[in-house]
């Protein structure tokens, strides 16, 4: 019988393994660790907020600022005020910024074919929606833990 904790603990293992590959592999892009995840969403999402981008990518404000901060100083992004709402900045791709979009989307599919084989399509849709659920529950206590609240557990005697 696996142990739950196993579940999070690959999942961890996947994630890890696919980001320390892409940041060797994007070096010569003159991307900073994990900015291929920003610039790949604002590529996705030409005009998204700052605000939308982190909830997206699951990070705080301050730490999507510094990011998008650095894209937009190595040249891969722009800030543009919102029509309507000169306070809102909406990001977008700039020419360099989806010349490494198209080299980091390469090798998004190669990471999917290696880290998929094997699998059948219905498995493959299986675990999509295992996922997709469990990301559903977790963002409940990270939307309540980043405003500030404490989960039940941290309640409890210690």
């Amino acid at each position: 019988m696996i142990e739950k904790k196993e579940v999070l603990r690959e999942i961890g293992m996947i994630a890890r393994c696919l980001d320390s590959i892409s940041n060797v592999e994007f070096q010569h892009l003159n991307l900073s660790r994990g900015q291929y995840l920003y610039l790949y969403r604002i590529c996705e999402n030409p005009g998204i907020i700052p605000n939308q981008l982190a909830e997206m990518i699951k990070v705080d404000r301050t730490t999507a600022a510094r990011a998008i901060s650095k894209l937009e100083a190595d040249g891969f992004i722009v800030k543009k005020s919102a029509l309507g709402n000169k306070k809102n900045k909406q990001l977008y791709p700039t020419e360099a910024g989806l010349d490494a979009w198209a080299f980091i989307q390469k090798e998004g599919v190669h990471s999917d074919q290696v880290t998929l084989e094997g699998l059948t399509e219905e498995e493959i849709e299986l675990a999509v929606g295992l996922l997709r659920r469990m990301r559903h529950n977790i963002e409940v206590d990270w939307k309540f833990v980043k405003k500030g609240g404490r989960r039940a557990y941290m309640n409890e005697s210690e």
